[in-house]
């Protein structure tokens, strides 16, 4: 959410960040927030003007009884009782104008930096750079879930019966590196110096409009019949929550953490489903790091975040590349985003395995996180980052590892996780 006062300055840079994002429906919530924000300024300063002329009034009182002019005293405490009345109706006027003021704010799109490139959606995202050669096998290498379910790894059947579609029942050897990705991630961001972090798996609707837009939240969330719950679709949303309406001292930062948990979602949308696969499913787990830092830092810690998510893939020997989200494909909170990618040699092409954001003071400003400064209280900046988001980092393994005999080798990094196994085989 932008400052209004930013809104109010600015109108022309803020409508054209809305064209930028291709949102020209919502051009008019410009001018429709800076007339509500100016109604409420004048009822504000009326407000001011009337508890002043109360209080002298009030004071005026005490000297008429003193003075036995009881009649003044008593014409002055009726205007006491017409100035109460009024500012009854102007403090309701008052918060049903903010109510709205809030509201039209929350669906305003955040600045996008400069260097963000114009695009009406994710099909105008530019290639940044790739890191490892895209490498394609001289034998046919099978769709990961035949892959999976020829090693006793997969059962989508028993899930289908159970919970139905975009579910699925991981199993052996294919489950075991699953939870050895996850583990190997945890440890990889604590040696980065980021603290270890398990948060809630449900939280509360104002942390939820708290991190994401509207449109988001219809998209992807569960909600807890009967309670002010929804299940996360990922961490971030309750590591973020866990500092709403906290004050930080600045010496504190940057806060840097890692957080692993089952994420679930909807999944609304034109991709909808695969019935076989892994790839888009309701319900996954991950790893993600999440920093608050100053401001003036959020873009070196960016920079910092995506580099690490790629460094891990290069340890598990699968090739990657780096995607810059064009305009169109920012989310309303974000600033700047760029995808990672891994190569899938079955299919010859790239495809995503986790996304890096920066959002400046936007999050901190819809739950109340500020820092504590020499020059008062300021919002902060937050950012966020997938180190992996299984089970699509498991394809990712998967693909890169399988050989021609169907067997799956198992990167130098995980073997420890898997108790020194080196392959995984299909058991007769």
């Amino acid at each position: 959410m932008l400052d209004i006062k930013f809104v109010r300055e600015n109108p022309k840079k803020v409508k054209e960040n809305i064209q930028k994002k291709f949102q020209d429906e919502k051009l008019p919530l410009v001018d429709e927030v800076i007339e509500l924000d100016q109604k409420i300024r004048e009822l504000k300063m009326t407000g001011d003007n009337l508890r002043q002329e109360r209080n002298a009034t009030s004071d005026e009182i005490g000297t008429l009884f003193r003075d036995k002019k009881v009649d003044e005293a008593n014409a002055k405490k009726q205007r006491v009782v017409e100035i109460n009345n009024k500012l009854e109706n102007i403090e309701k006027e008052e918060s049903e104008l903010s109510e709205q003021l809030k509201d039209k704010m929350m669906v305003i799109p955040n600045i996008i930096d400069d260097s963000v490139p114009i695009g009406k959606d994710d099909s105008e995202n530019v290639e940044i750079e790739k890191f490892g050669e895209p490498f394609v096998r001289d034998y046919e290498i099978p769709y990961h879930a035949d892959i999976c379910e020829a090693l006793n790894g997969l059962d989508k059947e028993a899930s289908g019966r159970t919970s139905g579609n975009g579910f699925y029942y991981l199993t052996g050897d294919i489950a075991r590196l699953h939870e050895a990705t996850i583990a190997y991630a945890r440890d990889f961001m604590i040696n980065k110096g980021f603290t270890y972090c398990i948060p809630p798996f449900m939280i509360r609707s104002d942390v939820v409009t708290g991190v994401m837009s509207f449109a988001e939240m219809d998209a992807m969330m569960y909600k807890i019949e009967g309670e002010d719950l929804y299940l996360i679709g990922t961490s971030e949303h309750s590591m973020i929550g866990k500092f709403k309406g906290q004050i930080i001292d600045e010496n504190e930062l940057p806060i840097a953490m890692t957080s692993y948990s089952p994420c679930f979602r909807k999944e609304v949308g034109a991709h909808g489903l695969e019935e076989r696969g892994l790839y888009r499913v309701h319900q996954f787990e991950k790893q993600e790091m999440v920093v608050l830092c100053k401001p003036e830092d959020a873009m070196d810690w960016y920079n910092k975040m995506w580099k690490f998510t790629v460094e891990f893939f290069r340890s598990l020997d699968v090739s990657v590349r780096t995607l810059e989200c064009c305009s169109g494909d920012l989310a309303d909170l974000k600033v700047k985003s760029c995808d990672v990618e891994a190569w899938s040699p079955r299919q010859q092409k790239y495809f995503e395995v986790g996304s890096c954001s920066t959002l400046g003071d936007a999050q901190a400003r819809r739950l109340g996180i500020r820092m504590k400064t020499e020059n008062g209280n300021q919002f902060l900046s937050t950012l966020n980052n997938t180190v992996i988001a299984s089970p699509r980092s498991l394809i990712a393994i998967i693909e890169s590892g399988y050989q021609s005999d169907g067997s799956i080798i198992i990167p130098k990094v995980l073997q420890p996780y898997m108790g020194g196994l080196e392959v995984i085989k299909a058991k007769k």
